[in-house]
């Protein structure tokens, strides 16, 4: 095993031919001296970072009254878990129940195909359309578990965005009136929370007592809406290139997104198997309507081996968050604000570490369903690329965090508004919408706009010390890791806005740090720390492409 299997691999490592080979790289940084010193700067504070949280959730330090209510009772070493977030606790307590849903499925799929088999004397190896019908039928009573009655509300709108896609087919009205139609049902749900049978008619109240196990089914719709967007404008750009060849090679995964597929794909069954698919209704990862097709009409090879190895990676990961929960609660002391007396440096932890569970708590469940979804012959976009903590870049940043999501976002916005021509602003476009896409509430908006407005210094740097003039000087890279020190601490601020402590927190945030003495002087070897954890940072990715291993994150 080599240091960069690590990182999970993705279709888009392959060496790119424009790229420099393994012989062209500068050789290895990790046995210089400047690197000895590095590592053992990160050996002194790496265990710093985590007695730090874990002393602060003992019951021994004065804070533990304001929070330790907000505990539950845990299974590891007699101490307690800190459950407190909502969002986390929702998919921890509903693991059991979910593997077996998952379990229930492939049983299913594979009883189908056996069937499908003898009955028509031989196994469909080259696709795998006789599956559409029984996901469908499946994604059907799945719903209804979900959501009760409140399936036939999901169906509806699906039925009317069908009808959209069909209507216009290569008119110029049909992405105006799918994204009015699907951006007005985004705000409708939320307005009314989801309708209720009643305020149709009296005579229809009964169905609202038919709740299933996950009721309010329009939390959920925010991701369906991506798929019918796909859909609808997949079949719009299919339109407009009707009569291509199809490709007989096959292809690759950015190939599977933009390859259009034959008018009489486009139907109303293949649709509704996307749009319901099992595996990646609650969370996702996003896959768009033609790649999601091509994987049925030209199965992925996917090995025993790979689809173990990914089950390997979900469940250390999980064990890893439960440790913390274990032994950090500071997700409890965030929410009942305990950090009365607390040090810059322990202030800095808990906001540090809220961040690690909110990169965790996403990508565990992302990560299940694509594993359900792998075990199903299906290969949706890795979520998660990188950790957390092991970024510097602005973009690369979003190109690993929400992958599938970032994905769309270039396909279905960034790049029919333009593009790069206009990058700044089509920045700001599509980070107001992941923001009032993510929930409708000011928070979220703050944090869209503070992230496209933190990609202003990345995009000048750039410009203004482009790699490709200066990348060879001995300073370059020293300068580039103060830029990136910069940047890991504006885009810290801006996730801890969005994702956990909103303006108010990070206000006392920052007076805590500036505004005394002992914060300003933490702020000093918090720079450091993080100057040398960015060399580490770019010495992994040169170890990555002396592997032959290419990532734009």
């Amino acid at each position: 095993m080599k240091l960069v299997d690590l990182t999970i691999d993705i279709p888009s490592t392959a060496r790119s031919t424009s790229l420099p080979s393994e012989n062209t790289r500068r050789p290895s940084r990790w046995g210089t001296l400047e690197f000895r010193f590095y590592l053992v700067v990160l050996c002194l504070a790496l265990p710093l970072m985590i007695w730090i949280p874990v002393t602060l959730s003992n019951p021994s330090h004065r804070n533990w009254p304001l929070y330790h209510g907000l505990l539950h009772p845990g299974r590891l070493f007699g101490r307690p878990l800190d459950n407190s977030d909502s969002q986390y606790r929702s998919f921890r307590n509903n693991i059991p129940i979910l593997a077996l849903v998952a379990g229930l499925f492939i049983t299913l799929k594979f009883a189908w195909s056996r069937l499908y088999s003898l009955t028509n004397g031989h196994s469909s190896q080259n696709d795998r359309f006789h599956l559409i019908s029984f996901n469908v039928f499946f994604s059907i009573l799945f719903l209804f578990g979900l959501h009760g009655a409140s399936v036939i509300k999901v169906i509806v709108i699906l039925l009317l965005n069908y009808y959209i896609a069909k209507t216009c087919r290569s008119s110029k009205l049909a992405p105006i009136l799918t994204w009015l139609f699907n951006i007005g049902i985004l705000f409708l749900n939320d307005r009314y929370n989801g309708y209720r049978f009643s305020d149709l008619t009296p005579s229809l109240a009964m169905l609202d007592s038919i709740e299933g196990f996950y009721p309010r089914w329009y939390i959920n719709f925010n991701i369906t809406m991506l798929r019918l967007i796909s859909f609808n404008m997949d079949y719009y750009w299919a339109c407009r290139k009707a009569g291509s060849a199809e490709p007989n090679t096959s292809l690759n995964e950015k190939q599977r997104q933009t390859v259009s597929h034959p008018d009489e794909m486009y139907s109303c069954m293949n649709y509704l198997c996307y749009a319901l698919y099992s595996p990646l209704y609650i969370a996702g990862p996003i896959i768009t309507f033609n790649d999601f097709l091509w994987q049925f009409r030209r199965p992925l090879p996917m090995t025993k081996s790979s689809v173990v190895g990914y089950l390997i990676r979900f469940l250390f990961s999980l064990l890893t968050m439960e440790f913390i929960l274990h032994f950090m609660y500071v997700v409890a002391i965030k929410d009942r604000k305990a950090w009365i007396g607390d040090t810059p440096a322990e202030i800095s932890m808990i906001g540090f570490w809220n961040l690690i569970i909110v990169w965790l708590k996403l990508l565990l469940p992302w990560r299940f369903f694509r594993l359900w979804a792998l075990m199903d012959g299906i290969d949706p976009p890795e979520n998660m690329v990188r950790c957390m903590a092991n970024n510097y870049s602005v973009f690369g940043f979003w190109r690993s965090w929400h992958r599938s999501y970032n994905l769309w976002i270039i396909r279905y916005i960034y790049i029919p508004l333009g593009g790069i021509k206009n990058v700044f602003l089509n920045s700001v476009l599509a980070f107001t919408f992941v923001a009032l896409w993510h929930d409708l509430t000011f928070k979220l908006l703050a944090w869209g706009w503070l992230v496209s407005l933190f990609i202003l210094p990345e995009m000048l740097a750039r410009y203004f010390l482009p790699p490709s003039r200066y990348s060879s000087e001995p300073w370059y890279r020293h300068v580039c890791a103060f830029g990136a020190v910069f940047n890991i601490l504006l885009m810290m601020t801006a996730n801890l806005v969005g994702f956990v402590i909103g303006v108010d927190g990070i206000k006392f945030f920052i007076n805590q740090i500036f505004g005394t003495l002992e914060g300003f002087r933490f702020l000093i070897i918090v720079i450091f720390c993080l100057f040398v954890g960015v060399q580490l940072m770019f010495e992994y990715r040169e170890e990555e492409m002396r592997n032959g291993v290419y990532r734009r994150c």
